[in-house]
């Protein structure tokens, strides 16, 4: 029996594309009905944010073929049979293996990934042109178990201060969970490693001030009820859910740029939904349309990174999957290390 199947024509740069969607009536959020072809069709609606936000830079998909219910996957690679209007990039991982990666340039390239059963969009912090170099800093403001999105949205006000001490403007989004995700626009004059010294730099600084707020520990046990900045989030080849990607989680939540002044209004992250953020933007307009306008530097924070390390305090742990790193600590938990002392 042949698969039903469903076209999209969808606008573009070289004008309209059809695009084919199979099983379209495939539920992929059970609480909600929400199916394949109603998130193609979202896709297609927020295209131009997301693309502002996501596009031309690689991009890992995360693909469910039986819904957020099932298992799932990281996409890299293009699969065989991409068309050729999703293109690739090569990329260089932290092991020193290059392949090529996926990056979608128009909004039929979107709903090709949905089409390929993509959920999340997880995209690099660098561009298709150059890829060792980010164009944004990220900080993830990660709430440890007793905190919740209103503690990360009490931390985040003094997390702007210190970036515009720094020298850097402060755009948000929802993590479409019960994080925030604080990006800041860079020029791409470091790597990656670099950048991820600013944020460990920019995250030691919040965490003097709000010492019972703010954790830099790597280690979840001496994190306590705090808010954990995420530093190892900067890494290469580490992402976090794109700004108008939807989460697999079964409220259909999209992580979703907002506006300082909705931060401290009291701002709601499970109201942004598959269903809702389309009319959002089309009230509202996208709070990160002149994220890249005016690119900051991290020179002052790479200089407060020297100014710690000259005051003895050290690199700080790398994911399990990362070479050993040069000046990293023992990748021992602190409890273990102990007992076996």
């Amino acid at each position: 029996m042949a698969t039903e199947r469903t076209t999209l024509t969808v606008p573009g740069p070289d004008g309209p594309r059809d695009v084919s969607v199979s099983s379209p009536n495939r539920v992929l959020w059970p609480e909600l009905g929400i199916t394949k072809q109603e998130l193609a069709e979202y896709v297609v609606a927020v295209a131009d944010p997301f693309l502002r936000a996501n596009g031309h830079r690689p991009v890992s998909l995360e693909r469910f073929p039986e819904g957020v219910d099932g298992e799932s996957f990281f996409s890299k690679n293009p699969p065989k049979g991409a068309p050729d209007f999703v293109r690739d990039v090569m990329c260089t991982y932290n092991s020193g293996r290059r392949h090529p990666q996926v990056v979608l340039d128009s909004a039929a390239a979107i709903v090709w990934a949905v089409q390929m059963n993509t959920i999340v969009f997880h995209p690099w912090a660098s561009l298709a042109a150059d890829t060792d170099n980010p164009v944004e800093l990220r900080i993830d403001l990660d709430p440890q178990p007793g905190t919740d999105f209103a503690d990360a949205a009490a931390v985040a006000p003094a997390l702007r201060d210190v970036l515009r001490e720094a020298g850097l403007e402060a755009w948000l989004k929802t993590s479409g969970n019960r994080g925030i995700h604080v990006f800041c626009p860079i020029e791409p004059t470091h790597e990656f490693l670099d950048v991820r010294h600013a944020v460990i730099a920019a995250g030691r600084e919040l965490a003097r001030r709000m010492p019972d707020r703010v954790t830099m520990d790597w280690w979840k046990e001496e994190r306590g009820q705090r808010i954990f900045i995420d530093f190892n989030q900067a890494n290469r080849d580490r992402t976090m859910a794109g700004a108008y990607s939807p989460r697999a989680l079964p409220s259909a939540t999209v992580a979703t740029p907002i506006t300082w002044d909705e931060l401290e209004a009291g701002v709601d992250p499970a109201a942004f939904t598959v269903r809702t953020v389309p009319q959002r933007l089309a009230d509202l307009g996208d709070p990160w349309a002149d994220l890249q306008a005016a690119p900051g530097r991290i020179d002052t924070l790479l200089g407060w990174w020297q100014r710690d390390l000259d005051a003895g305090l050290g690199e700080l742990p790398f994911p399990p999957e990362f070479p050993k790193m040069p000046g990293e600590p023992p990748r021992v938990q602190p409890s273990r290390a102990r007992s076996t002392d």
